[in-house]
């Protein structure tokens, strides 16, 4: 099975460290004993696959924004490749949360006949207004730095200050009020900052500290070209309707949504079950408890594992000799 990480994810999916650790390994929702799971970085990231901070061959220098703008379909493409590299002639189950889902919606129209189930969490089959104008804005902060350089920075300090702002805009969306309440309140901190503006609330050191460690790992140019592709991604486009857009597919389909989850609501998910349904495909949809807005799908990781492992045995029993 293949597993499709998020915006700021990346192939680290199970093991010490990764993301979904809870999720995938022994005995777990997605258990290694008994699945092989793939997981790869997604094209126009900074860990491993090509990038906008890759050397372009031309030059021998990074590619900055000399990199062509990427798809979500350009990634599943890429990502079809791959498994066809290591001999894999289908696939048990696509699982992805957020952006991952959105890869898991585009397997599902790309390459029909190669998976016999999908698994979209927290996602959309396009981007609202709204969802687009949140990453404009952290695309503005990062352009605006004067450090961006027009993207010509490797060589140099790197826009540091605006890909920490655009990151904290972003964690902002990624939380639910509830969740910042119950873990901030209004609760402040000794202010050791010389300046009038320091850091007096909680949750104002705690966006800081994500900013901040976020562009320790993260290219400020990947982001741009990332948060690019999330907002033209639109299963919608051209004359599709609602019951031509799965059409052809022939694979079971769990989607998940969380109540509290502002920035992909739950009407989201509906549509593409709404979808799948006037294809005539056979779909299930949860709609999860949980108080942690839209970063759920990394943290409910118990109520994942439990809807997750029961669809998949359904998947496995009904296996009809194709290959995994």
């Amino acid at each position: 099975m293949l597993i499709l990480h998020a915006l700021s994810g990346d192939a680290h999916a199970a093991g010490s460290g990764g993301w979904w650790s809870d999720l995938i390994g022994p005995y777990k929702g997605i258990d290694t004993n008994k699945y092989f799971v793939v997981c790869s970085n997604v094209l126009g990231g900074c860990k491993g696959s090509t990038g906008p901070s890759s050397a372009n061959p031309q030059t021998g220098k990074p590619y900055g924004i000399d990199f062509p703008i990427i798809s979500i379909g350009d990634m599943v493409n890429a990502q079809n490749q791959l498994i066809d590299h290591l001999g894999i002639e289908k696939l048990l189950s696509v699982i992805g949360g957020s952006m991952g889902g959105m890869q898991v919606l585009q397997w599902m129209v790309s390459y029909p006949n190669k998976i016999r189930s999908a698994i979209p969490i927290a996602t959309t089959m396009k981007h609202t207004p709204q969802q687009i104008a949140f990453n404009e804005v952290g695309r503005q902060a990062i352009m605006a730095d004067p450090d961006w350089r027009n993207g010509n920075y490797y060589d140099h300090a790197p826009p540091a200050r605006g890909l920490a702002i655009a990151r904290m805009i972003g964690h902002i969306t990624y939380m639910s009020d509830t969740s910042m309440a119950q873990k901030f309140g209004r609760k402040t901190r000794p202010n050791k900052e010389p300046k009038k503006f320091g850091a007096e609330f909680e949750v104002e050191s705690y966006l800081r500290y994500r900013g901040d460690n976020f562009i320790k790992r993260f290219d400020a140019n990947s982001y741009l070209y990332i948060t690019k592709a999330i907002d033209n991604f639109n299963l919608l486009n051209g004359n599709k309707n609602l019951a031509s857009i799965f059409r052809g597919l022939n694979a079971k389909v769990l989607v998940i949504a969380f109540k509290s989850d502002w920035l992909y609501p739950t009407y989201q998910s509906q549509e593409i079950v709404k979808a799948c349904k006037l294809a005539g495909i056979d779909a299930a949809f949860c709609e999860a408890n949980s108080t942690y807005g839209h970063d759920a799908f990394l943290l409910e990781t118990e109520q994942e594992a439990y809807l997750i492992k029961h669809f998949l045995n359904t998947v496995s029993n009904g296996h009809n000799g194709d290959s995994q």
